[in-house]
């Protein structure tokens, strides 16, 4: 059987198996047909059957959050927990809480996070959790209790050294702060459990900054390659989350200007550059519609989503050199591609999970458009969340210039490895190949080399 062949059989295997998770079957087949050149090179990972057990969760946890509401009425959540592949470290792999939460999209998020923290180098293995609860709308008191009888449920699938959460859309700060006082009221213990935590009870400096700036480090260090940089350059930003927020913070201080940004109901176009301060007090500390941004910055435009053609979207349509989709996955369509690059655009940066479809990604590619794919470019949150873990494995706390620093080299390493085996396999700068097969290669040889588990 040939090695395309044989990739279709699993790929036709996983759909049967396992029905209804179309972001798995995507995040799937990136992955693995990036693989045939090192599968043609390497015969040893067909014969260990690799390729069948890693699309394999090694544990899929579900379970019902019952919680009361403000007006004293019962409501009913699902929680999820997927524990992917533990062969290069305990399960490490963020909190999801949004209405779109299903099975399949928390496996899709696992399985993206096996590669991404091994392209980190920091010994951490793959999981992803979450709930189809909403934050949004909800009191404090509320948001409270869905918190603590979540993590009823799951701490008793968690620990230091087993599996260890972070945060995701839905799940900042507050979240993991009431996550984690249940599970020290629940265990008595306490440790590094969670990562994400607040300052003065183990969190790190620069964790909150740490995605969207790895992202845009990682951009960087692409345009350096070519020997260009993002300075003087006009960015567009997808998103107003954590992950958006400090691309923009981030931009600035490489010299950009980002011009845009986005929540589920509309965009702002802000052609003087986005007002950091504005979006953060809007966003990050008052948890409000974006619509606000014009109140305080007139000259501003605001697009709701339903005056866009449904299935694009509004923010790339703002012409740009660079594009940076940090909000959710499937964001950015072959019609959106061909608008930016129609409009200037030549480097797509992805702080999101998986935003780009893959009409859009293989139009990348073909017009050999700079492109950092998600499992490299936004694995700076995963990163400085390992190192929140060592700084409280050793007791110590490390300062934002210390925890950035390592960032930076982190993020330079991941573009560096993926680009020498982009290489390696005769595909120079083809980043998505070079992060798929090198995230691969670390955490299948250590499958072979642990036996059959």
């Amino acid at each position: 059987m040939s090695i395309k062949n044989y990739i279709d059989k699993v790929l036709k295997s996983t759909i049967q198996s396992t029905p209804g998770q179309t972001e798995f079957y995507q995040a799937v087949e990136e992955v693995l047909t990036s693989l045939e050149p090192l599968l043609q090179a390497e015969p040893k990972y067909n014969n260990y059957n690799i390729l069948e057990r890693i699309v394999i969760p090694e544990r899929q946890i579900l379970f019902r959050v019952v919680w009361l509401d403000d007006q004293g009425k019962i409501q009913t959540n699902i929680g999820y927990r997927v524990q992917f592949n533990s062969a290069i470290g305990p399960y490490k792999g963020g909190l999801r809480f949004h209405p779109s939460v299903n099975l399949g999209i928390i496996k899709f998020l696992g399985f993206e996070q096996i590669f991404k923290n091994s392209l980190t180098g920091l010994a951490i293995g793959g999981a992803k959790g979450g709930s189809n609860f909403d934050p949004k709308g909800k009191s404090e008191g509320e948001v409270m209790r869905f918190c603590q009888s979540f993590m009823v449920e799951l701490s008793k699938h968690i620990g230091e050294t087993r599996d260890i959460p972070a945060g995701d859309i839905g799940v900042g700060g507050r979240e993991i702060g009431y996550m984690y006082g249940e599970y020290k009221r629940l265990t008595g213990r306490f440790e590094g459990v969670l990562t994400g935590k607040g300052l003065n009870w183990g969190g790190s400096l620069a964790r909150t900054e740490a995605t969207g700036y790895g992202s845009v480090y990682f951009a960087e260090n692409i345009l350096n390659k070519a020997g260009d940089s993002l300075k003087g350059k006009v960015c567009t930003v997808s998103g107003s989350g954590n992950v958006a927020l400090y691309t923009i913070q981030k931009l600035y201080d490489m010299g950009a200007t980002p011009v845009t940004c986005s929540d589920s109901k509309g965009m702002i176009y802000d052609k003087d550059g986005i007002n950091f301060n504005s979006l953060k007090s809007i966003k990050e500390i008052g948890r409000k519609d974006l619509i606000e941004y014009i109140k305080v910055h007139p000259n501003a435009a605001y697009i709701p989503l339903h005056q866009y053609p449904e299935g694009t979207n509004a923010v790339w349509s703002v012409p740009c050199f660079a594009a940076f989709p940090s909000a959710t996955q499937n964001e950015l369509c072959l019609a959106d591609i061909k608008n930016l690059y129609n409009n200037g655009c030549r480097l797509v940066n992805e702080g999101a999970n998986m935003p780009s479809t893959p009409d859009a990604v293989d139009f990348m590619l073909a017009n050999k458009m700079f492109y950092g794919p998600a499992k490299a470019a936004n694995a700076g949150g995963v990163a400085t969340s390992q190192l929140e873990m060592s700084q409280n494995a050793s007791m110590q706390k490390w300062s934002f210039a210390e925890v950035d620093d390592k960032l930076q080299g982190i993020m330079k390493n991941i573009f560096e490895l993926s680009y020498k085996t982009s290489k390696e396999f005769g595909d120079e700068g083809n980043l998505m190949l070079g992060a798929n097969i090198a995230g691969f290669r670390k955490v299948a040889d250590s499958m072979i080399d642990q036996g059959a588990v």
